[in-house]
């Protein structure tokens, strides 16, 4: 034997300080990110009357900065890779806080759709490159735990959203819906300046633009045409030539992207087979969760006759709970493993959504409170076994295609999930008088029973998984499978 003694090599103080700060960095950036995408919604009617518009003509100012993340999120990966996470993720900051001063100056419509679409494309960028950012500075063992930290505030935006806008907009002029957010755009590029780390990829192929235009065009209007489904202000038959264009044109960047080697989004990915289930099960899963911020204030609000500030209030539980559950996701999922936590988790999910069937004008404020906590829970939960399973078996070299790919998948899930929420409450409707509480809220029963049936249908897709999937991110380990 050597006399010579094995010393571990020491840690390296700049990595570890790096890892300590860096999930704040993105936690800051994604909670302004999401804070924005549901407050401003409070302040439209403020807002048209404001710029002397009609409310109706405000839905571009929704819809520009919708589109735009739709849009540019598939670039992320390849200026990650060819700039360094760094340059892009503070471009991305500086580009959304600039959006949002031009829209708290803006001083008509154009000028506040234009000032719309700056911010998408910086929101575009944040959470895809900083998500890049944690999976090549933490070790599979420690995603979870970073993610599990991030994800709070994707939770806590559209919770706090609709209840600070309305307080906002009754003792501050509206502007301050979007300058509100200028205090956290400075604080994220401090922290980014400090923490950041600048990781590029191996190897710099050139942009795929015909890939880029082709699915750019596509997702665009599809992103287009889900926001205004369900409105009567357009004849049906445009609608549907209008989806089977943006159909045409993501068929054409399939065909396009089997015939290049390096394609705008590596969907050769999706052959991992955890990626493909977190990716897709993630879609479906979210229909249901999605539809839930559109449905539950026509409950409160126009159902049972609760102020919009009251409204909020009934939902601030489930932010609670998040936080609870951030000091439990880790334990769940290294004691039961990610498919079973999927599995059960998701069946969950559909029955608390249906759950909210037996609310009405006589339900004690205790229960809507508990359901509020219970939903929280479930979803905080799913969110992080969902987005760390993505990453569970692949390399820092696909991180940034796996993020891309990730990222557009879940902002697409969000707007087919509204989009959905919206028909199946127009189908529940009918000929129904919206003012009518009476009529209004059994219709609204049946929204919140069929989406739950789809969340446990849902369920299904995680089936596919193996036991110790995820297990280099969650740590468990079961004996082999027969």
């Amino acid at each position: 034997m050597s006399d010579t003694a094995v010393i571990p090599a020491p840690a390296d103080p700049a990595l570890e300080t790096t890892r300590r700060y860096l999930p704040w960095v993105v936690a800051v950036a994604l909670f302004m990110q999401q804070l924005d995408g549901t407050i401003v919604n409070t302040a439209v009617p403020t807002i048209a009357t404001s710029l002397k518009v009609t409310p109706l003509s405000l839905k571009s100012v929704l819809t520009s900065y919708t589109i735009a993340i739709a849009v540019f999120i598939p670039l992320s990966g390849w200026l990650a890779d060819r700039y360094g996470t760094k340059r892009v993720f503070g471009f991305a900051v500086a580009m959304f806080t600039l959006g949002s001063l031009a829209c708290g100056i803006s001083l008509n419509l154009p000028m506040l759709v234009a000032s719309r679409v700056m911010q998408g494309i910086g929101a575009a960028f944040m959470m895809p490159v900083g998500r890049i950012a944690l999976l090549r500075t933490f070790p599979k063992s420690g995603i979870l735990r970073a993610m599990n930290f991030v994800i709070i505030p994707a939770l806590l935006g559209p919770l706090l959203g609709p209840l600070m806008g309305g307080v906002i907009v009754h003792v501050l002029p509206w502007r301050w819906i979007f300058l509100i957010n200028l205090p956290f755009g400075i604080l994220g590029l401090w922290l980014m300046k400090r923490y950041m780390p600048d990781h590029r990829g191996k190897v710099s192929d050139p942009l795929d633009t015909w890939g880029f235009i082709l699915f750019g065009a596509g997702i665009a209007l599809l992103s287009w045409v889900l926001e205004i489904f369900g409105e009567h202000r357009m004849d049906t038959l445009w609608v549907v030539g209008f989806a089977l264009l943006s159909f045409a044109l993501l068929g054409a960047y399939a065909w396009h992207a089997r015939r290049v080697s390096d394609p705008l989004l590596a969907v050769a990915l999706l052959k991992i087979r955890t990626f493909r289930v977190s990716v897709a099960g993630g879609f479906v899963t979210r229909l249901g969760i999605s539809g839930m911020p559109f449905l539950l204030p026509l409950l409160y609000q126009l159902g049972m006759g609760y102020q919009p500030w009251q409204a909020g209030l009934l939902v601030m539980p489930q932010a609670l709970a998040a936080i609870g559950m951030k000091l439990l996701v880790e334990r769940i999922l290294a004691r039961f493993g990610h498919k079973k936590v999927l599995v059960a988790n998701t069946l969950v999910i559909g029955l608390m959504i249906s759950a909210f069937s037996q609310v009405g004008p006589g339900t004690p404020i205790w229960v809507i409170l508990l359901f509020s906590f219970a939903q929280g829970s479930v979803s905080a939960l799913q969110f992080t076994a969902m987005n760390s399973l993505a990453y569970a078996d692949t390399t820092d070299e696909q991180a940034s295609d796996a993020s891309t790919i990730a990222s557009t998948g879940q902002q697409l899930s969000i707007s087919f999930g509204i989009a959905f929420a919206s028909l199946v409450t127009a189908w529940f409707l009918g000929g129904i008088e919206r003012s009518d509480p009476a009529s209004l809220i059994p219709a609204l029963h049946g929204a919140y029973r069929l989406l739950g049936a789809v969340s446990i249908v849902s369920a299904a897709t995680f089936l596919t998984l193996r036991r110790n999937d995820g297990a280099d991110v969650s740590g468990h380990v079961e004996a082999a499978e027969e």
